[in-house]
């Protein structure tokens, strides 16, 4: 039984090493969680303004985690590829984001402007970048498990130069 859980152990160590290894860490990014806060049950909104078209649904199905973040990237500056453990609504607040998809074999880039906002899915592996000559202000609202981390450093996918 000991040598099981030692090669076990053994195993998930190098695993975790290879991982990690492959990651692809971010540059000139600064990251401020602003808020964590738990939803102890789950939720099923439907909102239709009675006035317009607008209509909102939202399922969450257990306890979730919403978390609050401010990222900075300064110019030139990217957040490596990585991926959520849920969605991800994100506003640029400053500046000129420019994302690629790691599943995308051209690399085209999707350009995001001040004063919009997107929706990042979720596990899907990606990354943002300044390519811009000013920082690049971006504040995020996660959705994700109880206790799992907003942002899971990924390996590149070589679909992209970069």
């Amino acid at each position: 039984m000991r040598i099981v859980n030692r090669w076990t152990l053994g195993v998930t160590f190098a695993v975790g090493l290879a991982v990690t290894a492959l990651a692809t860490p971010g540059s000139g990014v600064v990251s401020n969680v602003i808020s964590r806060a738990t939803l102890s049950d789950g939720v099923n909104l439907k909102f239709k303004n009675r006035f317009t078209d607008f209509e909102v649904k939202l399922q969450i199905k257990g306890p979730a985690d919403f978390i609050s973040q401010q990222v900075t990237l300064a110019p030139g500056g990217m957040s490596g590829w990585h991926s959520h453990s849920g969605p991800a609504l994100v506003s640029v607040v400053s500046g000129t984001a420019t994302f690629y998809q790691g599943d995308d074999p051209s690399c085209s880039p999707t350009v995001v402007t001040a004063g919009n906002v997107f929706v990042e899915q979720g596990e899907d592996v990606h990354i943002a970048r300044n390519e811009a000559m000013t920082d690049l202000v971006l504040k995020v609202l996660y959705i994700t498990p109880v206790g799992a981390a907003q942002r899971v450093d990924e390996p590149s996918p070589g679909n992209c130069p970069f």
